[in-house]
């Protein structure tokens, strides 16, 4: 296969046009045609589909942009690091992380990274669904306990783990009876088990409030109108305060953030040393790390 050509076709996947893929290349529309139908012929295959002033790529050329056009362009990434002599970060770095972690975390992470890496252009969309690495345009996702995917490579940065608080004044229930609660969105069940130094107990609550952001449901239990379940990086500094008080750590497994990225891909300069700088920012992982940087403290 032509790799010219192939990097032709996908110049004008990428601008959806001839006309626009030649003005932002300065390169002849006629030349790039000629290129793209060279590569329709050697595939014996229609990769655009021609009308009088649209051009729309076809099933397969959308498959083929897919899957070549990030590797070319790490080729191009690779081959300019070696001429530069180094591999030192820059362009556009694209992530998807989620809502909360972003609320906490993600603002000053960025900013220190940026200062890092001042040629790296970060961007960082805040989202809690799945997202389609290839189709969307992301080198790197972070994700909360994620589904096994193959297409992936991941790996755990940082844990957390379930707590329940309340604010001092709300007491605590006694045995069978329920206590009022504030739940994130539409969640499920009546009861949470607890680990306390009593050992396990189960703590029946009737929800009150049903906020979609941990941070308001945290505010509101703050305020007193009932419990919450929460990561204990989010309510570590109220715990210390005294504004809340911890009924148990929730029995069962951590939460996990993941970072991932395409496992076909090269990894590429940029992620490298994004991933390097999660390590900096959290070199052992634990709940405690990650409440001491939201709170901008020394962890113990």
């Amino acid at each position: 296969m032509d790799l010219l050509a192939l990097a032709d076709f996908n110049l004008v996947a990428r601008h959806g046009g001839f006309g626009r893929a030649a003005r932002a290349a300065g390169r002849p529309k006629a030349t790039l045609s000629r290129r793209v139908a060279e590569l329709e012929g050697a595939l014996g295959l229609r990769l655009f589909e021609r009308g009088a002033r649209t051009l729309k790529l076809t099933e397969e050329g959308r498959a083929l942009h897919e899957r070549t056009g990030l590797l070319l362009a790490e080729l191009d990434e690779t081959a300019a690091a070696i001429a530069l002599g180094g591999a030192k970060p820059r362009g556009r770095l694209r992530i998807s992380a989620p809502l909360l972690f972003s609320q906490v975390a993600m603002g000053r992470l960025a900013a220190e990274f940026a200062g890092k890496h001042p040629e790296v252009r970060l961007e960082v969309t805040t989202e809690d669904r799945p997202v389609d690495m290839v189709e969307e345009g992301y080198d790197l996702v972070i994700r909360v306990n994620p589904d096994i995917d193959d297409s992936l490579v991941g790996r755990i940065f940082l844990r957390d783990r379930l707590v329940v608080v309340a604010s001092p004044g709300l007491g605590r229930p006694a045995a069978n009876r329920a206590v009022p609660a504030v739940v994130r969105g539409l969640s499920g069940g009546d009861a949470w088990t607890v680990a306390a130094a009593g050992g396990r107990s189960r703590i029946c609550y009737e929800p009150v409030l049903r906020l979609s952001s941990l941070i308001m449901v945290r505010d509101a239990v703050k305020a007193g109108i009932g419990a919450g379940c929460l990561p204990i990086s989010l309510v570590s500094h109220d715990l210390t305060e005294g504004t809340l008080v911890h009924w148990g750590d929730v029995d069962g497994p951590d939460i996990a953030l993941w970072t991932l990225y395409p496992s076909r891909r090269l990894l590429s300069v940029r992620v490298s040393a994004f991933l390097h700088h999660l390590k900096q920012a959290f070199p052992n992982g634990s709940p405690d790390e990650l409440a001491s940087y939201v709170t901008g403290r020394s962890s113990p």
